[in-house]
């Protein structure tokens, strides 16, 4: 493990109010020694979990004013003697303090490598170390607050337990291999049998919550779809609280797709504004039509916006099969105007809620929002012990592990000899153990880290 001094800008490289450069590493005090001094030309105290009023100088120069940290490894973020630099926010000053910084013995961090050290001296799990970029990428309440959960070792403890558990067993298949003399097992499949329906259902309620976890913290990807001129691109531009499709009185007007993101409280819409669906001769139409069925068919949930003023026609019915197996809501747009759709023959037709909305007056649209958070969101979450899981990784580790755990309940059903049980209690170990950082291979710790920014 790299064990020198490295130094980056921790905080965001944009003019503020106030500019941090972090130092780390077995030299962090001798560099900042020879760069600072404090009122009066006085040195710096050498004292750990101090801070220290002063200068930044370059030889002789006076660059800045500044705070110094100090905290002594290993009762520092990444374990290791570190400094922080507190300074005056500006681009040009930020950068001149990192070059003398750099110039007195120190080099310039890789991208997470802060955190990256901090995983490796054992400060934290690699569960917990993913959970700090989490952290800094939220996008809601829900994404942060089960970001700090599992920054502060919700999720390493679950694991944790579980391992401990399978541990013990495979330690106790091997005594009794060992020593089948003092250690008996007879009774021992159906012991096993209850352990490993408990653990798998566990496992089973983890992964299971994978997806919810994914469309919370990540976002509901959400796709508008309807005939031309239904009103799509001005219910786009409604929830977006600004100007960004363009609308026309001319039907066709959108051809290609458009993202954005909206955010409705605890929950986050990655919504696509797309092509209406309609049969058309004209090439450049054929293909935004396609690109609005393909993207319908990745979507979270489909929003279908029907033209209540104008009848039902056979375009409809392709889109009412398109959403018939789907996650989807209907809005009967243009409620502002003599309406000759039926809501309830279309809730039977689509099998879908249907809710009357005007995107020119902006009616129905509160209703609208509470029911995509009552397709989507199960209530309150439960913070103090609830694991939900965000990450593709984990769950691919999770699922391996259940698999593993599946054929322990197979041998056991098939009366095979306990070694095998053994064998694939190991794996199921070694699986979980991927999670928080052990037995993981360096290509997955380094593009882990590689997610990271740079001071971070």
């Amino acid at each position: 493990m790299k064990t020198d001094t490295i130094a980056a800008i921790a905080t965001g490289l944009t003019d503020s109010g106030i500019g941090i450069i972090r130092i780390s590493g077995n030299e962090s005090f001798s560099v900042i020694s020879r760069i600072f001094k404090r009122k009066n030309d006085r040195p710096l105290k050498l004292i750990s979990h101090t801070v220290q009023y002063g200068f930044i100088y370059d030889e002789d120069e006076k660059i800045d004013e500044v705070l110094v940290i100090l905290m002594k490894g290993p009762h520092s973020y990444t374990a290791e003697d570190t400094v922080e630099i507190d300074c005056h926010g500006g681009i040009l000053i930020m950068k001149r303090i990192l070059e003398i910084v750099i110039k007195n013995g120190a080099r310039i961090a890789d991208p997470g490598e802060f955190t990256k050290r901090a995983f490796l001296n054992g400060r934290i799990d690699l569960s917990q170390a993913e959970a700090v970029i989490d952290v800094i990428n939220a996008k809601n309440e829900f994404a942060l607050k089960s970001s700090v959960r599992q920054l502060n070792g919700n999720l390493s403890g679950k694991i944790e337990k579980m391992r401990k558990d399978i541990l013990y067993e495979i330690a106790y298949i091997e005594s009794a291999l060992d020593d089948p003399e003092h250690i008996s097992l007879d009774g021992y499949r159906d012991h096993l049998l209850d352990k490993m329906n408990t653990t798998i259902l566990k496992l089973k309620q983890m992964i299971d919550s994978a997806r919810y976890g994914r469309i919370l913290s990540e976002g509901i990807r959400t796709v508008i779809v309807g005939k031309p001129n239904a009103g799509k691109s001005s219910l786009m531009n409604v929830l977006l609280g600004e100007e960004r499709a363009i609308v026309t009185e001319i039907a066709g007007t959108t051809r290609d797709i458009l993202e954005e993101k909206i955010q409705f409280d605890d929950i986050s819409l990655n919504i696509v504004d797309t092509a209406g669906i309609h049969n058309t001769k004209d090439i450049v139409e054929q293909i935004g039509v396609m690109r609005a069925k393909n993207a319908a068919e990745d979507a979270d949930l489909i929003i279908y916006v029907v033209d209540g003023s104008i009848p039902l026609d056979d375009n409809d019915k392709e889109i009412v099969h398109l959403i018939r197996d789907r996650k989807a809501i209907v809005l009967l747009n243009k409620s502002d105007l003599d309406t000759v759709v039926d809501g309830s023959e279309l809730e039977i037709l689509t099998g879908k809620k249907v809710i009357s909305v005007s995107a020119k007056d902006r009616s129905g649209l509160d209703i609208f929002k509470d029911q995509i958070k009552s397709m989507f969101y199960r209530g309150d979450i439960n913070f103090n012990d609830q694991i939900i899981i965000t990450s593709l990784r984990h769950k691919e580790a999770l699922s391996e592990s259940l698999r593993s755990l599946e054929m322990v309940i197979q041998s056991i059903s098939q009366n095979l000899p306990e070694d095998f049980y053994s064998i694939d209690l190991t794996d199921a170990y070694e699986k979980l153990g991927t999670i928080i950082g052990e037995s993981v291979d360096d290509d997955v710790v380094n593009e882990i880290f590689s997610r990271f920014c740079m001071g971070k």
